[in-house]
């Protein structure tokens, strides 16, 4: 058996290679490497303990990320006015971070603007300048435009989340919060090698819904079944408010599937299709849970986020601002036929010009899926951050601004 050091090695090379890894693709390595199971986890464990690697679990996934070191270290305001709360958040990000810890709103922003942090953990209810105000005075700073707003509220996340994102926080965690979780998640927005971590597009990748679509076909249980969650009206709704808008809605709807797949406990599998639906797989019971209340609840938010752009409350009979009817949003779960998806894979692999299966290619994933309408593309550009792109619908009449 390898020793301790060269398992370690060996574990960061196939992560290094791949900048991201899960762990099955890991155990998959160790097998056909001779390496114990046992010896593997306790390599990774080691590894993450030495601050070289770190995990996450998205979209039912345990994904590892290799760490880059550098020599200045990265520094951290915690803004929460209850300091038990804070002391905990202090301890879960752990060492290696120069961390600062502010109560008062107020002061936090003044200190956010001379100290410029990497990172802020934020909460919302504060004394002196809520939440909300701090991270949107962050994001519209050009010289603080960069830094990484994580909130962690109580409040109650139907409208807060929303408004949060779209006041520009790349991530929000409810309380009462896994410390585990918000450790990762700092880590890896600060220290994760190569292109910058974004939550929404590091949903699992083609290769990881190539391997849930293949699953998929294979399980012989009538139970597991593979389906579309599609963001209904979200082309007329970039079209009118702008592609920023329309990446808020993404993000938004991307962070309320991950909170309740965490919340059920169940091994329900999520990727992006890189447009306006994802993919969920999973036991049909499962997925019933999670659809009707991520449902539910992008239902109660949409009231927030019409009226972030501008139309008055419903419930109060006045007519929008605009004077025309609103582009409407919905959230619409379809259930894909194995025998459709069997045979469309079918149509793939024959028009394949080599014989090796490998990974299908979003295009091919959209056919296999019936996902071909292409109104909306999202893409990763390394200078731009993430852009979302009309297809077929025609270019933005309002907004063109390539998102954030």
């Amino acid at each position: 058996m390898d020793s301790m050091e060269n398992i370690k090695s060996d574990i960061i090379s196939v992560i290094n290679d791949k900048q991201q890894v899960t762990y099955n693709e890991l155990r998959e390595f160790a097998s056909s490497s001779g390496i114990d199971e046992n010896a593997l986890k306790k390599g990774l464990q080691e590894l993450e303990g030495a601050s070289a690697i770190a995990s996450r679990s998205s979209g039912g996934i345990l994904t590892y990320y290799v760490l880059q070191h550098e020599d200045h270290v990265r520094r951290i305001m915690i803004v929460e006015d209850d300091r038990n709360i804070n002391k905990l958040m202090m301890l879960s990000v752990g060492k290696g971070f120069d961390v600062k810890q502010i109560y008062d709103g107020t002061e936090a922003l003044k200190r956010i603007r001379y100290e410029k942090p990497d990172l802020v953990i934020l909460d919302l209810m504060l004394p002196g300048t809520d939440g909300l105000e701090i991270c949107q005075s962050i994001k519209k700073d050009k010289s603080l435009k960069d830094t990484i707003v994580i909130i962690v509220s109580a409040m109650d996340a139907t409208s807060n989340r929303f408004k949060g994102i779209k006041f520009g926080a790349d991530y929000y965690i409810k309380k009462p919060f896994d410390p585990t979780e918000l450790r990762s998640l700092v880590t890896i927005f600060l220290k994760k090698k190569g292109k910058k971590f974004d939550p929404l597009i590091d949903l699992p990748n083609e290769a990881k819904i190539s391997d849930a679509v293949d699953k998929a076909l294979k399980d012989t249980n009538s139970r597991y079944e593979i389906g579309r969650l599609r963001v209904d009206g979200l082309l007329e709704f970039a079209k009118e408010f702008g592609n920023d808008s329309g990446i808020t809605i993404l993000r938004l709807v991307s962070q309320m599937l991950q909170d309740k797949v965490k919340e059920s406990s169940s091994s329900i599998f999520l990727g992006f299709l890189n447009g306006d639906d994802f993919v969920i797989a999973g036991d049909k019971s499962n997925i019933d849970v999670t659809v009707s209340a991520i449902t539910s609840e992008f239902s109660a938010v949409l009231t927030f986020v019409y009226q972030s752009e501008g139309y008055k409350p419903m419930e109060l009979g006045i007519e929008d601002i605009y004077g025309a009817e609103k582009p409407t949003l919905s959230l619409t779960y379809t259930t894909i036929e194995k025998g459709s998806v069997m045979e469309r894979r079918a149509e793939v692999l024959k028009n394949r010009k080599n014989d090796d299966i490998g990974a299908y290619t979003y295009e091919e994933l959209r056919h296999m899926l019936g996902s071909e309408h292409l109104d909306i593309t999202i893409t990763r550009d390394p200078g731009n951050g993430v852009r979302l792109s009309v297809g077929k619908g025609g270019d933005n009449k309002k907004d063109k601004d390539p998102g954030r």
